[in-house]
């Protein structure tokens, strides 16, 4: 019996079996051909491509776009400035949860694969395929970082493949901690957000280390589409993407479902937040973008410089208070001038409500914007944007008598509906426990730079009430009358000429400079009285502008103005003319203070200077400054004047007691008043403070404060100008579009109450410090009617210090006070 499995189909197995043979090797001489054609097309694109990729050696050294920021003495942030927000931060300094975040939602293998994911590209490749639409995408975090850093982000072969390389070089040159760090400090947020750290602040207002679950999975969900799932322009997007991300880092074992499930149910808060500062110091900040771009161009803004200046946080905290109460104080004198606005309540209003109604209104310096929700009797309630419900009692109610015409003010109110209807938007100033007051926007501006007198470094300022609403600098840029406040240089000038605090000058009516009735100048006394006979120390303790004109007269002008610019006046704006002594020329409050600054000092000039280093982004000190500094040691023990120079300069080395060490003699700041000259000054100015128009600055319990008011005409501007030997400080109040501040409105009303306020606080702690009298003053008793010198044993005497160089008798005072005449006009001097 034959087989069923004949000879030919035995060869016909064989011959099949050789066919797969063949269609086997066929197929992977195909596949192997095809890989070498690829491997050479791979080859030649690198080749072809290689000049357009970053060098190793330049992707090592890549520089970030890092705004400048902005820091005090002490190393506290006050501004970042710069078109992108970034605050680069190492891979250590990165909490795990965020990093858990990031994982689970962009590439959960990072640590696994070598730059290119070909599970993920496979799944990509399939997706896209069956959606006919390039939907998906398959980069890893190493390709985000060097697309980011390095590449285009244009969707084409050209652009993948350089990607590609430059993936491949990231993963051999750097370690998956440097490719995972870098990649979350450049990756794009959203909100001019650039990097996780940013981000954190832009969107929440929080430090990484801050984030909670819910926040860290939402920030991690940005980079997919910055602008469909940002959560303040689409919170619904934004909350589903979070879910995708909270699920994945479930899944991944990251966060338990509890956790989860907690994260999900949290509200979407996301809302734009400001760059965080730990001090306000928005002026500083523009001051100091200004001198880094004429330092080092417009792109330095962008290079991560880092300018610390000479700023204290606690003193510029307590100089913004002042400014801004001051003003509010001065505002609240001149009566309420209604609200804001006023919107229409809804019958049962949400606090989102509440603050869509209020949202176009923004906070401005201290004050919050508010919508009135009921009105009682003598008390109302607000919704006060992003801090909730508050109750306005009497007491802050109770100011706002109505602002006429020609600054009047109606009569006080009897209820809180005279001054307030429910659905009125105010402004507040509000506290965190539901208390507010009611406030408004001050018309009237401020300034208040303080400086160290001993090198000039400035230790606050504050340019006006509130910067974001006008940048415009008062400390350095409004050039204002002086008034009253640059009589302390022209007494200065007159005890070089030979006056002393003794000499008795007349306080009596003048007619100047006219060839007629109507041309004459009839200059007059604040208080519009006449003291007669006046002590040089009385007139500039009381303010006596008749007496300050005829110790002008009695100079010369053209002594004056040799005389002031040693304090730093520029000579070409003082007047050559009589009204110098009332202080008609312009000056900026800084000039005002660092001229100050030679009285509380003992007669040195130094220059203001509120920069005190600035470092690149690598944090090498590229400038520095170099400051002069006070050294009363530093001089002869023989120094007479100005002119002296010092013979060898001395300093503690370390600022302890001990063997000074030399300090070279350009580093001292230059003499250019004498010691005794200053010291008479200061004693004269405490005088000021101690019983005339600075009497308010009594209330600080101190008795090493020294300084003078300063009121112009009509008092459009109004100062004070005050020191210790270790801080001067000098305030100014006015409007921007000069007018007057009001009647009975004068420096020390408005000007010097801020002054306390700021002082009262840099002061607690600081041990009094009185300047010692330097050689040369002598104390002798005069009588105080005539000024003329008197014995010991009379009892009307009083103390009085003079230059030991120059002495009055009491023959040449009493002859002196009966003859002398002025100068052009027939009026007694003295």
């Amino acid at each position: 019996m034959h087989s069923r499995y004949s000879p030919r189909k035995h060869g016909e197995w064989l011959s099949v079996k050789w066919n797969y043979i063949r269609l086997l090797t066929v197929t992977g001489a195909g596949v192997i051909g095809f890989t070498l054609l690829g491997a050479y097309a791979l080859a030649c694109s690198y080749i072809y491509l290689v000049p357009s990729l970053p060098s190793v050696e330049s992707m090592r050294n890549v520089e970030l776009q890092v705004p400048l920021r902005v820091y005090t003495r002490s190393g506290a942030l006050i501004a970042q400035i710069g078109e992108q927000r970034r605050i680069p931060v190492t891979y250590d300094q990165i909490p795990d949860l965020v990093k858990h975040a990031f994982l689970a939602a962009e590439d959960e293998r990072f640590f696994e694969h070598h730059g290119i994911d070909y599970f993920g590209v496979v799944r990509a490749a399939v997706i896209d395929v069956v959606s006919g639409d390039k939907t998906q995408g398959a980069s890893t975090i190493t390709m985000q970082a060097a697309r980011n850093m390095f590449l285009s982000l244009d969707k084409t072969a050209r652009r993948k493949l350089q990607e590609t390389f430059v993936t491949y070089r990231m993963e051999h040159e750097f370690t998956k901690q440097e490719i995972f760090g870098l990649y979350l400090n450049v990756i794009f947020f959203g909100q001019r957000a650039y990097g996780v750290a940013a981000a954190a602040e832009a969107f929440f207002g929080k430090t990484l280390d801050k984030l909670d679950v819910a926040e860290a999975a939402t920030i991690a969900g940005l980079p997919k589409a910055p602008s469909r799932y940002n959560p303040i322009v689409d919170p619904q997007a934004a909350t589903s993407r979070r879910a995708y991300v909270l699920r994945r880092m479930r899944e991944l074992g990251y966060i338990d479902p509890a956790t989860a499930d907690a994260a999900n149910k949290e509200p979407m808060e996301a809302r734009a937040h400001a760059p965080l500062f730990e001090v306000e110091a928005p002026y500083v900040a523009e001051m100091a973008r200004l001198e880094l771009r004429q330092r080092f161009g417009p792109s330095a803004e962008s290079a991560g410089y880092k300018v610390y200046t000479t700023i204290d946080g606690r003193l510029q905290g307590d100089a913004n208070r002042a400014v801004r109460v001051g003003l509010i104080e001065y505002d609240r004198r001149h009566g309420w001038r209604g609200p804001a606005g006023h919107v229409d309540l809804p019958a049962h209003g949400t606090e989102e409500d509440y603050d869509d109604l209020v949202d176009e209104y923004a906070a401005i310096g201290n004050l919050a914007p508010a919508v009135i929700t009921e009105v009682g009797d003598r008390d109302a309630h607000a919704y006060v944007k992003s801090i909730g419900a508050v109750q306005i009692d009497w007491d802050g109610l109770s100011w706002a008598r109505r602002a006429l015409k020609n600054e009047t003010v109606g009569a006080v109110p009897k209820d809180a509906g005279q001054i307030l209807a429910k659905g009125d938007v105010v402004y507040v100033i509000a506290d965190n426990k539901g208390h507010a007051q009611l406030g408004q926007i001050p018309e009237a501006q401020a300034a208040l730079v303080a400086l160290d007198p001993n090198d000039g470094s400035i230790v606050s300022l504050v340019g006006g009430f509130d910067y974001f609403t006008n940048k415009y600098n008062r400390v350095t840029q409004a050039r204002r009358l002086p008034g009253s406040g640059f009589k302390p240089f022209l007494y200065s000038a007159a005890l070089e000429h030979g006056f002393t605090p003794a000499s008795v000058i007349l306080d009596a009516p003048i007619v100047l400079d006219g060839t007629g009735s109507e041309d004459s100048w009839r200059p007059e006394n604040v208080e519009r009285q006449f003291g007669g006979p006046t002590r040089m120390r009385e007139a500039l303790v009381h303010s006596r502008n008749l007496v300050s004109i005829r110790i002008l007269k009695e100079i010369g002008i053209q002594a004056a103005i040799d005389y002031v610019p040693r304090f730093g006046f520029d000579p070409k704006t003082l007047p050559h003319d009589l009204t110098m002594a009332l202080g008609t020329m312009e000056v900026t409050p800084l000039d005002l203070a660092s001229a100050y600054a030679v009285f509380a000092n003992g007669g040195y000039r130094v220059q203001p200077f509120f920069i005190e280093r600035i470092e690149d982004a690598a944090g090498q000190v590229v400038w520095h400054a170099e400051p002069k500094r006070v050294c009363p040691q530093c001089e002869q023990a023989a120094t007479t004047g100005p002119a002296d120079q010092p013979a060898q300069a001395v300093r503690t080395a370390d600022g302890s007691q001990g063997e000074p060490a030399p300090l070279p003699p350009q580093d001292v700041a230059p003499r250019v008043i004498t010691a005794q000259n200053a010291y008479i000054m200061d004693d004269m100015m405490a005088d000021v403070v101690k019983r005339g128009t600075g009497v308010r600055a009594r209330s600080l319990g101190r008795s090493d404060i020294a300084g003078k008011t300063g009121t112009t005409n009509e008092a459009k501007d109004t100062w004070f100008n005050g020191f210790t030997p270790n801080l001067v400080t000098t305030v100014w109040v006015g409007f921007d579009q000069e007018r007057p501040l009001g009647e009975a409105e004068e420096g020390a009303h408005t000007a010097l109450p801020i002054w306390i306020n700021f002082m009262g606080e840099a002061l607690k702690g600081v041990t009094e410090q009185r300047r010692a009298m330097p050689e040369g003053i002598v104390t002798l008793r005069i009588s105080p009617e005539t000024g003329t010198l008197v014995s010991d044993e009379n009892p009307n005497g009083m103390p009085e210090i003079f230059m030991a160089d120059h002495l009055p008798t009491a023959e040449d005072a009493a002859s002196g006070n009966q003859n002398q005449q002025a100068q052009g006009s027939g009026e007694p001097i003295f």
